[in-house]
């Protein structure tokens, strides 16, 4: 979507899937302003229901600023406590700012002589290194043996985590694709590539930074996303490698859900031409969301690619 965007690695996959999915947000104090004398706060969490801090702060350190021109800005006062994260924004540019987050990586299994390994967040040093529980390594200090204690293996009687899965043993975690030693087995690599973002406006808005690149799925407003209004459909197209993503399935929340007696969920598909048109129940940030998974990665060692897409948006009374 943006050139020379700069990607960050997913963390580790759970192999687990949890029982209840957290949706990551970012929630602004406005997305229109009427100058470049001003400033936005943004709040960022992970929770059930969009923008209700009660689960998990998101880490800001990742949170990039590109502004109306292309160049990078910076986050401000940037805070964390146990529910939500806090940055600040200074808009001293006129036209429409793109804020969030990137990532793109791989991640997944495999097995090095029949017990499992994955690609992760390391704990411990990359396989054949000294201390290392691969092949020409000790196990690492305190990972207990298959099936006693510690952190299981995978084998008959190793511990299982949540839904009877074997857990993985710290030591049998690898930083990157590149640390996959060349006698592993059983590869089951996903690539994966994801945004979170939204957009500020100040003064006249401006689409320059919503030009596709034609990689991975991607967000092409029609109706610009600081000019949505309650009584006017906001249209969008998605595109995956420059092309229409049509049927793509993306899931349109607006916030508030605890004041309401439904979540007031819309669940939506693209047309043909990759086309998304929403009409919006009332003014307010709405939380939109689609991921696709295909077959065709671009990494050669993962088999599977895993695209996702958030935004936060605000509509306005007319």
């Amino acid at each position: 979507m943006i050139r020379n965007t700069l990607f960050f690695t997913v963390a580790a996959l759970s192999l687990a899937a949890p029982a209840i999915a957290h949706n990551q947000w970012l929630l602004p104090s406005t997305t229109v302003l009427s100058d470049t004398q001003q400033s936005v706060t943004v709040d960022a969490g992970a929770s059930t229901a969009p923008f209700e801090p009660n689960h998990n702060a998101l880490n800001v350190d990742g949170v990039k600023v590109w502004a109306p021109d292309g160049s990078m800005g910076a986050i401000e006062n940037a805070a964390k406590s146990k529910y939500r994260s806090t940055f600040d924004v200074r808009i001293d540019k006129p036209g429409t700012w793109r804020i969030g987050m990137e990532n793109a990586g791989v991640s997944g299994s495999f097995k090095v002589d029949g017990q499992p390994w994955m690609v992760g967040r390391r704990r411990g040093p990359p396989p054949g290194a000294a201390g290392a529980g691969g092949p020409g390594g000790a196990r690492p200090a305190g990972a207990g043996a298959p099936g006693v204690g510690g952190a299981g293996m995978g084998g008959p009687g190793a511990p299982s985590g949540p839904g009877g899965r074997p857990q993985i043993d710290p030591g049998h975690i690898v930083a990157s694709v590149d640390d996959i030693p060349a006698n592993a087995t059983d590869l089951d690599l996903t690539e994966t590539m994801g945004r979170n973002e939204f957009f500020v406006s100040a003064g006249e808005p401006s689409d320059a930074l919503f030009k596709p690149v034609g990689k991975g799925l991607e967000f092409v407003p029609v109706t610009l996303p600081t000019d949505l209004v309650s009584n006017e459909p906001g249209q969008f197209r998605f595109l995956v490698d420059g092309q229409p993503a049509a049927g793509l399935e993306v899931e349109v929340i607006p916030g508030g859900r605890r004041y309401r007696d439904s979540d007031a969920t819309q669940k939506l598909k693209t047309d043909d031409q990759g086309m998304l048109t929403v009409q919006w129940p009332m003014a307010g940030m709405y939380w939109i969301n689609a991921s696709l998974t295909d077959a065709k990665p671009s990494h050669p060692k993962a088999s599977k690619r895993r695209m996702s897409y958030t935004a936060t948006l605000e509509v306005l009374a007319p």
